[in-house]
């Protein structure tokens, strides 16, 4: 607090000092700043935030009971015969980085000077910094209606849109999560674009024949709305998270101003279309960094080739920008490049002679590959399995010699894939043998184990086909599923496999191989105490893996096991690092909150959420705030984007959605939760394979 010889008991909000918020607080003071601009803020005072010297000075009952105090009060409230409304005004709330909106105590409908004191005294108890709670007091507003309004769309990032939530009387119950509101979409002139209901209808704009149920507000209102947002704006230096009210005489006042403090990230223009799409049927499972170099980087370099080859793709565009790639340890892959999404067509490129020309080229490479195709990928398979089997055994095998075959298992990987995407293009389902897949005969594969009474182990030696069933990973050996029909009744599968399947089982087999040698090379390092542990072998890059092993080179940092990740969107681009899923929200009156995604155990009930967990409540209840940062995620079935704890829930990057309507029944406590903050979407995961069983013994 700035030093003064004086101490002050209350300030004015039409003082010079009240826009001082070290003096003051933040909400005091953007209410005088905007107040000095014209803008419509209740008359009000401030009793200061209390230094060493006031606190010194004006100990309990002598600062309360003030005669400066009392004066301020029975004027402001007539001698109490209109409430008042005591609210917080923190040095630490309504700041650039951070609201801290709902943090803090207000007290509504304060009559008389007994009552005023407690509610005093409740607002600066609710902060435990000392030197940091200012009081702002004002008249209670009797409201007619009343909400929140964004100078900015907080969950889409739009800077072109005015997004206002309003209630009938005040904006208490929106604030705080207890009802949902009707919410408004505008243009920045105050133009209704969309209309969404709290009982989940949806309208549009129909101009100016008051066609469409308007809600709470009418269209003036949301035109004045419309142009305080953009004064704010101008006076704070940004678009502003508004609190406002009507009165009955339909009289806008502006009840607190503070930055938007969690606007979205907004993808820049043409960015690439990303998804799970194709790639998701060879690395569906989260990625821990080895793994991602042993099998994304030979992925993306094999398809880039394909599609270099085929024409599809410049070589200069795969330079430029991968076609697979990790978002989140998961694997993406850019859906326009690949087919699975639809292209802009460039019209300068139909002046242009020179493409037709290289797709004559290509035509006649293509021609060429369709009718060779077969026998190459005979000719591959051929010589992955003599190079397969001569590999050493594991105990046998050197450090140099596991190096080595790592790196081939990359360089194969590469090529495979590449064929592989070729062979899946250019050669009908049933070209070069019968139309089934490796997947069926792993199938009947482990029926056959299995009605032998073989186990895991057993069975991989002798039907190395079941490989075809399970994701790779780097543990100390993979899974095999559980038979889920009558073994005696295996599914028929005859003839050989397609020139397709042939590939995609020896690129199964390849992967297999790097992750026993990447889990060998982990023990060893373990022996040698390079690491704490094998199953942190992932955690290294490739790189660190190979220095540590030709060159006995230490590990800089501590190896710690990756986060879970939930899945990808079907369809999303990246904003820097933040996924921004394409999909609409869909049914039950779901709104998308902002925060990202997340997945995790659903928690419910009084008992604290563990850490990692997805809470699901009724409502946005203030008292959940502390609960937040630990969250993987939080679903509300009533309450509003716009409320406090739903603004907290993004600026600590919780994905929220809220009006999930029957939320807590349909989600009972421990189901595995998938939410998207950014869409609405909320979805039960059947199987989450992000936490493999060989890290739960990880330290």
């Amino acid at each position: 607090m700035p030093q003064s010889t004086r101490v002050f008991w209350t300030i004015q909000l039409d003082d010079v000092m009240a826009s001082a918020a070290d003096w003051a607080g933040a909400k005091a003071a953007n209410l005088a700043r905007a107040a000095r601009h014209d803008l419509p803020v209740l008359p009000g005072f401030v009793i200061p935030v209390r230094s060493d010297t006031t606190s010194a000075e004006a100990d309990g009952d002598r600062y309360l009971h003030t005669g400066e105090l009392r004066e301020a009060w029975a004027k402001l409230s007539r001698g109490g015969e209109i409430p008042l409304v005591v609210r917080s005004s923190s040095t630490m709330e309504d700041g650039v980085v951070s609201s801290m909106a709902g943090r803090f105590v207000s007290v509504l409908d304060v009559t008389g000077w007994e009552p005023f004191l407690t509610a005093v005294g409740a607002v600066q108890e609710s902060s435990s910094a000392p030197g940091t709670m200012a009081v702002l007091v004002q008249p209670q507003l009797t409201a007619a209606a009343g909400g929140v309004m964004f100078g900015a769309d907080p969950v889409d990032g739009r800077t072109d849109r005015v997004i206002v939530s309003a209630v009938p009387g005040g904006p208490q119950a929106l604030v705080g999560g207890e009802v949902n509101g009707t919410r408004y979409a505008l243009t920045r002139r105050g133009r209704v674009i969309s209309v969404e209901h709290d009982d989940g209808r949806s309208t549009g704009d129909s101009g100016d024949t008051g066609e469409v149920d308007q809600g709470p507000l009418t269209r003036m209102q949301l035109r004045a709305l419309a142009r305080l947002a953009a004064k704010a704006a101008a006076v704070f230096g940004g678009p502003q998270d508004v609190e406002f009210a009507f009165d009955h005489d339909g009289r806008l006042w502006l009840l607190q101003s503070r930055p938007v403090t969690a606007l979205a990230p907004v993808p820049p223009r043409r960015a690439t279309l990303l998804g799970p799409g194709p790639v998701a049927e060879t690395l569906p499972d989260p990625l821990a960094p080895l793994e991602e170099d042993l099998w994304l980087a030979p992925l993306n370099h094999g398809i880039g080739e394909a599609l270099a080859t085929a024409g599809a793709v410049s070589r200069r565009a795969l330079r430029k920008s991968p076609t697979v790639l990790a978002v989140g340890g998961r694997a993406a892959a850019d859906l326009q490049r690949l087919g699975a999404a639809p292209g802009r067509r460039s019209r300068l490129r139909m002046l242009n002679p020179v493409p037709a020309v290289r797709r004559l080229s290509v035509a006649w490479r293509v021609g060429r590959l369709r009718a060779d195709l077969p026998d190459l990928a005979a000719q591959t398979a051929a010589a992955v399995d003599a190079d397969l089997a001569a590999v050493p055994p594991l105990a046998e095998i050197t450090d140099a010699q596991l190096i080595a075959a790592l790196r081939w298992t990359r360089a194969a990987l590469a090529a495979l894939h590449g064929q592989e995407a070729l062979a899946g293009s250019l050669l009908s389902e049933g070209t070069g043998g019968d139309t089934g897949s490796a997947a069926a005969q792993g199938l009947a594969a482990l029926h056959r184990g299995r009605s032998r009474g073989q186990d895991d182990a057993q069975l991989l030696a002798a039907e190395p086909t079941v490989l075809a069933l399970t994701p790779p990973a780097i543990t100390s050996a993979p899974r095999l599923p559980a038979v889920t029909a009558d073994p005696l009744d295996p599914p028929a599968v005859t003839g050989t496999l397609p020139p397709r399947e042939i590939l995609r089982l020896r690129i199964r087999w390849v992967q297999e191989l790097g992750a026993r040698l990447a889990w060998a090379a982990g023990q060893r390092l373990t022996a040698s105490g390079v690491l704490p542990s094998p199953e942190l072998v992932r955690t290294l890059r490739f790189d660190e893996l190979d220095n540590a092993l030709t060159s006995g080179a230490t590990i800089d940092r501590r190896p710690v096991p990756p986060p879970r990740s939930a899945p990808l969107p079907t369809v999303f681009r990246l904003a820097g690092d933040r996924i921004v899923a394409e999909a609409a929200p869909t049914g039950d009156g779901a709104r998308p909150a902002g925060g990202g995604r997340g997945s995790g155990p659903v928690h419910s009930g009084p008992d604290a959420p563990p850490a990692g967990s997805v809470l699901v409540v009724d409502t946005l209840r203030p008292s959940l705030a502390t609960s937040l940062p630990k969250l993987a995620g939080l679903v509300a079935e009533t309450g509003s984007p716009l409320s406090h704890l739903a603004i907290l829930a993004r600026e600590l990057n919780v994905p929220t959605v809220v009006g999930l309507r029957g939320a807590l029944d349909r989600f009972p406590p421990g189901t595995d939760l998938l939410v998207d903050g950014d869409t609405g979407r909320v979805e039960i995961l059947a199987l989450v394979a992000d936490q493999r069983p060989d890290e739960e013994s990880v330290a």
